[in-house]
């Protein structure tokens, strides 16, 4: 079929394209190549230069941003669309004059309709677009609308629009929802990946689909309206709660847990109990299976209170720490949405010997969050301890198994009960005095110098918080076995390590205490009983509020329309470094009559509605009418995303849409500068740069990485022994920032205590790769902690491993066969070779000082063949227990033997 005649060049609209904060001139016309109708684009600037030309094809895409014409700002009168075709990146242009705007998108589509008709696929195709239209209710009817938003490359349905089209609302009459759990919906978490099989939709289709969404949408309205309303249809009734702590030291239960668990004549309703240190084996440190899990479960199943029967709710572990939930049998219909989580605070996240678990819940209608954590030891480093407590806060999210419900953090609950040892220490260096105040029960006057009182005073850790009035002894540190304070070399000073800890509202302790019969471990056991007002929700109260506001809503949803207003759209991000999170804040306001439900979107062709360094907080959420909330932009270069800036692949510009529910789209411009760093790069680019990589120019990382692939590709091939191979006067034999960092911990650091085990400071780590990347230091900045962890974060960010990929499954196969381990070093290129044989002789030489650092074999083994020895992408998920046993293996016989022939 023919277009209409305006398609021939005869339509066109001038207006400006909008690119990277800038706005060019441009006329866009629509034109006839070789028999092929296209947009023809005109820079007004570059009157010289050849006009652009976008065929009209199977691949072509032409989308105006807001969903319905009728939402454009009528204000400026103007329309955006954005243009992408088969071969060119996606284009934005912004029209001043919205009806010929209007006008000319529809000469387009006449176009892509035509060119559509005239190659449609036979009807028994699955994909055509009679089946489609068929299989979905009231889509014909839809069609008539006038779409304004076509392309024939169909894109996945977003996941929430999936999940609404399900929730289709057949009728007015229905039944009322379970209550709604009042949170704030901080966090949400996208689908990251959608299958490259399932069926395609265009955006018109997505347009058609709106009228059908209605009712998710709809429901997710209501549930947020009747928790804003939940005093109308709850009653507070009192619920008993044991919560205990205790750091067992890697022994095993060696008496009754009654004097501990069964110290209150009326039997609790729920128990809370955490346990830290549960197994100290190297094996343990890596999050392998512990024989001391059983032992101590059972132990305690043994002792609950015998005037109740209970039930386990939930336990998790991440190496020695443990909690475990239990609930009264009766109560257990009532317990609902239980989830487990677990974040590490050890060196790189890679060892568990630190950190946190929590086991999250819904009781009737109160949510609960029960975090056990294990903060930083040793009396001077209280500073790593606040920093325990905020990773772990930030990073201890909840995540439904569906995604249907966004994810909460700790804070994001009703009642959060914090147990474990918290590490804080007394700023009193004198155990004498210490136990001399003791002696006398001057508890207060200690308590002026526990760290954990301090810290929260000055709102470093803990700061929203209350603890209970402590009226115990010090429960650390004892002679395990007795009652007697640490009379080891060390004399430790005695501290309250040990704590509990709550916030929320209806929360009363009833008693707080350590419990001296216990002599298992160096530790007391320590145990908290509160009682709970949890929130019961009376069913005849919150169907007939459930019926007012339904009714309510469709008169004001007939009424008016939602709206927002930004108090800003573009956002620069300057000197942005890896692993340095930088954060700009911009306020929503709901200016409407109604409630509204904002969320950020997609954009057309992605899973994600933004690029992996770039986060909104939240990314969606509801507003009450002239009710408004902060939204944070947060940037983070972590090693998923610092190779392709490195390389110029990516770059700090995004798009973010904010979607506003049966309103408009609003789109924020994201635009800034990167830094390069070493840390992402290369080994082989790395190893032909004698210069920091910031004095590198961009163009010149461009090629040193192409060369690169090229170099690696050949030298793979290459099977023979090093000594055969003359290195090019060009390269180092490694990259001057691993000599630097293992040059540094060889002079400074073998003698250092828990070196590999202890995480590093997040200020001294910026420093260290600042240094790194801006200079050749003679003295590396920071602790030896910090350049140890710098070193594991260097090899964790190669975009290549030290061992490569296409070696990895070989690796396993011969890790049995030390000679066989050594023929496949010999395979690596270059460069890969003379790191691994150098971090190999470092280790070695570290293992001498076994005794003054507690650095083991097994515990470098397992930690480096995590970084040296990684599988590829594609096997990640996939790799087993066996297969990390293996790669371990692999290490073994270098660290043992050496890698001589």
């Amino acid at each position: 079929m023919e277009p209409p005649a305006a398609a021939c060049g005869l339509l066109s609209v001038a207006g400006t394209e909008v690119r990277a904060g800038r706005r060019e001139p441009c006329v866009l016309s629509l034109g006839r190549r070789s028999g092929r109708y296209g947009i023809v684009i005109r820079s007004q600037e570059k009157e010289n230069s050849d006009p652009d030309y976008i065929p009209i094809n199977s691949r072509f895409k032409c989308i105006q941003e807001a969903e319905e014409t009728l939402l454009i700002d009528i204000a400026t009168n103007s329309c955006k669309v954005r243009i992408q075709g088969d071969e060119t990146a996606e284009r934005l242009f912004e029209i001043p004059d919205e009806e010929r705007c209007l006008g000319f998108l529809s000469e387009v589509q006449s176009i892509q309709e035509a060119h559509l008709k005239a190659s449609l696929p036979e009807p028994k195709d699955s994909a055509s677009w009679h089946q489609v239209e068929k299989s979905l209710p009231g889509l014909s009817q839809a069609s008539s609308s006038g779409a304004l938003e076509f392309e024939d490359d169909f894109n996945t349905l977003s996941l929430e629009e999936n999940r609404n089209m399900q929730n289709h609302q057949t009728g007015s009459r229905r039944e009322p929802p379970p209550p709604p759990v009042p949170q704030n919906r901080q966090f949400h978490r996208e689908r990251e990946g959608t299958s490259r099989e399932q069926p395609k939709v265009t955006n018109t289709m997505r347009k058609m689909f709106l009228p059908s969404t209605q009712s998710g949408q709809r429901e997710g309205l209501i549930k947020h309206v009747l928790a804003k309303k939940e005093k109308a249809y709850v009653n507070l009734h009192n619920f008993r709660f044991f919560v205990g702590t205790w750091n067992v030291n890697g022994q095993s239960p060696d008496s009754s847990l009654e004097p501990w668990l069964v110290c209150d004549t009326e039997p609790p309703d729920f128990y809370c109990i955490g346990f830290q240190e549960l197994d100290l084996s190297t094996e343990a440190f890596f999050y392998f299976d512990s024989v001391k899990e059983q032992e101590w479960m059972a132990a305690v199943e043994k002792s609950l209170h015998p005037q109740a029967k209970y039930k386990k709710v939930q336990v998790v572990r991440l190496v020695g720490m443990m909690l475990l939930i239990f609930a009264k049998k009766d109560q257990l219909s009532n317990i609902r949405e239980i989830m487990t989580e677990s974040v590490g605070t050890g060196i790189m996240g890679k060892m568990g010997n630190k950190g946190g678990v929590a086991v999250r819940f819904v009781f009737h209608n109160t949510t609960f969050c029960i975090v056990n954590s294990h903060l930083a030891a040793h009396v001077e480093d209280f500073e790593r301890r606040n920093q325990d407590y905020k990773d772990i806060c930030a990073r201890m999210s909840f995540i439904t198994p569906d995604d249907t419900l966004p994810q909460l953090n700790i804070m994001k609950h009703d009642v959060v009960i914090w147990l474990g040892d918290l590490n804080y220490r007394l700023c009193l260096p004198d155990a004498s005095e210490v136990k001399s105040l003791i002696s006398k029960n001057e508890l207060q006057k200690l308590l002026m110098y526990d760290q954990l009182n301090i810290q929260r005073t000055h709102k470093k850790a803990f700061a929203d918080f209350t603890e209970g009035e402590i009226k115990f002894i010090p429960t650390y540190k004892y002679d395990s076995k007795t009652d007697r304070w640490d009379s080891s070399g060390k004399c430790r000073v005695p501290a309250w390590c040990d704590r509990i800890l709550w916030r929320g509202s209806n929360i009363n302790q009833l008693r707080y205490g350590s419990h001296m019969d216990l002599k298992t471990s160096d530790h007391k056991p320590v145990s908290a009983l509160f009682r709970i007002g949890v929130k019961v929700v009376d069913e005849q109260k919150y169907r007939k509020l459930f019926e007012d506001i339904v009714r309510l809503m469709d008169r004001m949803e007939n009424d008016f329309l939602p709206s927002l207003e930004l108090s800003r759209r573009e956002f620069e991000f300057e000197n942005v470094k890896f692993r340095q999170l930088q954060k700009q804040k911009f306020q929503i306001t709901n200016n409407g009559q109604v409630t509204c439900h904002f969320s950020f979107i997609p954009k057309l062709n992605d899973t994600h509605y933004c690029k992996p360094w770039l986060r909104a907080e939240p990314c969606e959420g509801y507003l009450e009418p002239d009710e408004s909330t902060d939204i944070s932009l947060d940037v983070y270069v972590s090693k998923d995303s610092v190779t392709l800036l490195n390389s110029g692949e990516d770059k700090i510009e995004d798009i973010l849409v904010l979607h506003l529910h049966r309103g408009k789209d609003y789109f924020l411009t994201i635009s800034g500068t990167y830094l390069p760093s070493c840390f992402g790069t290369s080994l082989e680019a790395l190893c032909r740069m004698r210069r920091p990589i910031r004095e590198v120019p961009v163009t010149k990382l461009i090629d040193l990485g192409e060369d690169s692939f090229l170099e690696k590709e050949k030298s793979v091939l290459q099977m023979g022994p090093p000594d055969s191979e003359e290195p090019s006067g060009m390269s180092l034999a490694v990259p001057k920032e691993i000599w630097l960092l293992v040059d540094h911990l060889f002079k400074h650091a073998c003698h250092q205590e828990d070196l590999f085990q202890t995480p590093g400071m997040q200020e001294e780590l910026e420093q260290i790769i600042d240094c790194l990347d801006t200079s050749i230091p003679e003295k590396i900045p920071g602790s030896n902690h910090s350049v140890a962890e710098a070193l594991l974060i260097f090899l964790e960010a190669l975009p290549e491993p030290v061992i490569c990929y296409e070696l990895y499954q070989r690796c396993l196969d011969w890790s049995h066969n030390s000679r066989l381990c050594r023929q496949v070093i010999f395979q690596l290129p270059r460069c890969h070779r003379s790191v691994f044989r150098y971090l190999m002789s470092f280790l070695r030489e570290l293992l001498k000082y076994s005794e003054d650092n507690n650095v083991s074999v097994a515990m470098i083994a397992a930690l480096f063949s995590s970084l040296l020895l990684r599988p590829p992408p594609n096997l990640m998920a996939k790799q087993t227990q066996q297969d990390r046993q293996r790669a371990t293996n692999f290490l073994y016989s270098f660290l043992l033997a050496g890698d001589e022939e």
